[in-house]
């Protein structure tokens, strides 16, 4: 299979209509109708279920929309590493989201900075969840990451497990309690140890307000607008007047990973993993 022919594919796959996929691939739909069921014949399957109304993947088809998406990304980022190492240093690219590594970049970069196969770290600081989209496509060489994430690709180890805490607005009722439940707080979808309901309601409150980073959630819990959970550590890091931190011993834990490309072999990135892996004691990774 070409790239191109994959790339025709996952458009069609991910709009659902061929004259969409068209438009944004700058082809016209003749062609893309032709390039895909060429791509049937090649593989000796049917990848789409076509009516009069509507376009969507076959079982076939579902399969090969993940794995092709893995193989683009791949070829992505096979180039833009190799334009990376063609620059006039050697370096390793981090990618963060800002205010998202639980305090601990500086030691992780200090312990860095003694492994022999160490290069010079340029920190790319990235939105909302963007961390494995820049590993997978090329644009960093390692990301510190929240879980849960898409690992599809990934080699991930855990740098530090701890509690969350939920972050009220200093005036609320339940400010008055020192401690809270789930229950208490009755955020949509969240249940004691499942990190996916949490997953959907932070991914819901950053798009529906816009936002890019810690400091903005914070101005909204502060102003009555969200009541959130957050990793215990923002609470020493990020103290403010208007916002009760209070402790939610049922919240599932906030476990913050160091993430690689499975295909890595870099051993400034493995550098890299065993300093992260290590400035933390063993009992705070427990899970």
């Amino acid at each position: 299979m070409e790239s191109r022919s994959l790339r025709y594919f996952v458009a069609v796959a991910e709009e659902l209509n061929f004259a969409r996929a068209a438009e944004r691939l700058g082809i016209c739909a003749p062609p893309l109708s032709r390039a895909i069921r060429k791509l049937e014949a090649d593989l000796g399957i049917t990848l789409f279920e076509r009516t009069t109304h509507r376009v969507r993947p076959t079982p076939a088809g579902t399969v090969l929309l993940k794995e092709a998406r893995i193989a683009l990304d791949a070829l992505q980022a096979a180039g833009r590493r190799a334009q990376r190492a063609a620059g006039p240093e050697s370096k390793l690219v981090l990618a963060i989201k800002a205010d998202g590594d639980g305090g601990l970049l500086e030691p992780i970069l200090a312990r860095y900075a003694t492994e022999a196969a160490a290069l010079p770290v340029t920190i790319r600081l990235s939105g909302w969840g963007d961390q494995a989209r820049l590993i997978r496509q090329g644009e960093a060489d390692a990301a510190l990451i929240h879980e849960p994430f898409d690992r599809t690709g990934l080699d991930a180890e855990t740098v530090a497990v701890e509690p969350r805490v939920a972050a009220l607005p200093a005036a609320h009722p339940l400010a008055a309690l020192d401690r809270l439940s789930l229950a208490d707080l009755a955020i949509p979808g969240v249940e004691p140890g499942r990190l996916d309901g949490l997953a959907r309601y932070l991914d819901s409150v950053v798009e529906r307000h816009h936002i890019a980073d810690l400091s903005q959630l914070l101005t909204l819990v502060e102003l009555g607008e969200v009541v959130t959970l957050l990793p215990g550590s923002v609470t020493v890091r990020y103290p403010r007047p208007g916002i009760a931190y209070r402790e939610v011993p049922d919240a599932p834990p906030a476990t913050l990973s160091i993430v690689w490309p499975q295909q890595s072999r870099s051993t400034a990135t493995a550098a890299l993993v065993r300093a992260a892996t290590s400035v933390v004691p063993s009992e705070r990774k427990a899970a």
